[in-house]
C-alpha cells in the first residue's frame, strides 16, 4: 500500500474534495427534504475522497508540495530539503 495520497494537480484534488465534502454534507442536509434517499450521496462522497477525508487533506498537502520538497537520506538519517529549480 502506498503512502502517497497526492493527485496529479491541485485543481483536480480540490475538485475531488468539493465533490466529496459536498456530497457528504448534502447527504445529511437534504435528509429533512427527501428523507433517507439523501443517504445515497454518502457513497459518492466517500468515493470522491477515496474513503478518507483525512487522507484527502494529507493528499492536498502532498499535491501542493510535490516537486518543491525532496527527501534526502544520508548515513541512516532522512530529512526534507528544498528541491533545486528544474530538478526532478
Amino acid at each position: 500500500m502506498s503512502n502517497d495520497f497526492a493527485s496529479s494537480s491541485v485543481p483536480r484534488h480540490v475538485a475531488r474534495g468539493a465533490i466529496g465534502f459536498g456530497a457528504l454534507l448534502g447527504s445529511f442536509a437534504l435528509m429533512p427534504v427527501v428523507g433517507f434517499v439523501s443517504l445515497l450521496l454518502l457513497p459518492v462522497g466517500l468515493l470522491a475522497l477515496r474513503g478518507c477525508p483525512t487522507c484527502w487533506a494529507i493528499g492536498l498537502l502532498q499535491t501542493i508540495s510535490r516537486g518543491r520538497l525532496r527527501r534526502s537520506c544520508e548515513d541512516g538519517a532522512c530529512r526534507l530539503v528544498v528541491a533545486e529549480p528544474g530538478a526532478k
